[in-house]
């Protein structure tokens, strides 16, 4: 792959601003960024005159269970291939492929393909079009309450067990990253250490925990959050449960689905005033239905049904999301948060949490060229994924 190199009118790291910048890419990696008169450009690099546009590192997706009309739970190369060649054209050039509340055997199979999807993707890549990475697997359950469950079916919601994680985990080949789970289950503490041995991160999430079980998780290892306020226990100001958890807790990362319709624009203030920049992470929890039109989607074993853009059950509770990356950070601009400080959150807070900020997350010299040209309106102009693509 030829050398490149983008002129951008910024770039933005996204710790810091560079004017007038220059990001050179070397193959499927960065080899330098800086300000047009500090860079050598080699001459033979292909030149990009981007200077009316931003360039920002790639968005990094925890929690995303589909796109294009396709769902992790199809277990197919051709379902993931969909997945990724669509939420890359939206800026989201790293993901976690999702799972949710399924029986052991279609959530096995969902985590084999994506291990083999990630197996075959290092060897090959699809040639000049862009597609997000598949970084692994964020396991949804099944180790949820029944009373926070939302849409994840009731019926194969199970307690607790080492053993049927160890075979999750064998499932997945390596490739296990998140396990959202509910605290105050028993057995949970056995269940924490054992995915801390195996390098998982563990996720609160669907939990009608009150603050000290939160807390008790918290002291074991527990360090991120599933979609903060959604299929938790509400904040009360006597019992303020999980969210008094999260919300106090500085070594807990916390993802909001930023879309206008899972939590009030309050909330969201609330949530960034208390966790500041480097505590929140964006996420999409996008569904089959994200980037198509309405009608009726699988999300894992069951139907929805997506109307003005917004997924739900034959209960009419919320299903997931069609909520892009790009589109969460024009929400969060939109109330006011300066854009350069909710870029961290699409970003390097991800790439932290998983143990790859030297390589995803930032416009570093020997990160990945994962990166992204946004507008003034911040509307995606170019995407970049290990080198290939941006126009």
């Amino acid at each position: 792959m030829a050398l490149q190199a983008i002129f951008a009118r910024r770039a933005l790291t996204p710790q810091n601003e560079i004017a007038n910048a220059v990001v050179v890419v070397d193959g499927e990696k960065i080899a330098a960024v800086g300000r047009r008169d500090e860079v050598a450009v080699p001459v033979s690099s292909r030149r990009y005159d981007k200077r009316d546009f931003s360039i920002v590192p790639g968005f990094i997706d925890v929690h995303i269970h589909g796109a294009a009309g396709s769902d992790v739970m199809d277990a197919s190369a051709g379902a993931l291939e969909a997945i990724t060649a669509g939420v890359a054209a939206r800026g989201t050039t790293s993901l976690l492929a999702t799972t949710v509340t399924a029986s052991e055997e279609p959530t096995c199979r969902a985590a084999e393909a994506v291990a083999g999807w990630m197996e075959r993707a290092a060897c090959e890549r699809a040639g000049g079009i862009p597609s997000a990475e598949i970084l692994g697997v964020h396991f949804e359950g099944p180790f949820i309450s029944r009373a926070r469950r939302g849409v994840h079916p009731e019926e194969w919601i199970v307690a607790p067990s080492v053993s049927l994680f160890r075979r999750l985990l064998a499932a997945a080949k390596g490739a296990a990253r998140i396990l959202t789970l509910a605290p105050e289950l028993p057995g949970t503490a056995e269940l924490i250490a054992e995915a801390l041995q195996a390098g998982v991160v563990v996720s609160l999430g669907h939990t009608d925990a009150n603050y000290a079980e939160a807390t008790a998780a918290i002291s074991c290892g527990a360090r991120h959050a599933a979609h903060v306020f959604n299929a938790m226990r509400p904040f009360a100001h006597r019992e303020t449960g999980v969210v008094g958890a999260v919300l106090t807790s500085a070594s807990v990362t916390a993802e909001l689905i930023a879309d206008g319709v899972h939590v009030d624009d309050a909330a969201i203030r609330v949530l960034f005033a208390a966790k500041g920049p480097k505590g929140v992470i964006l996420v999409s929890d996008g569904i089959a239905a994200t980037g198509m039109p309405d009608g009726k989607y699988r999300l894992g074993t069951f139907e929805v049904s997506v109307a003005g853009g917004v997924a739900r059950n034959c209960e009419g509770k919320l299903a997931g999301s069609t909520l892009t990356l790009d589109r969460a950070l024009r929400h969060m601009a939109a109330l006011g948060i300066p854009w350069r400080e909710v870029l961290p959150m699409l970003t390097s807070n991800p790439a932290r949490l998983l143990g790859l900020e030297r390589r995803k997350g930032w416009l570093v010299a020997g990160a990945d060229a994962d990166l992204v040209l946004l507008d003034d309106q911040l509307q995606v102009a170019g995407v970049m994924t290990r080198g290939a693509g941006l126009h």
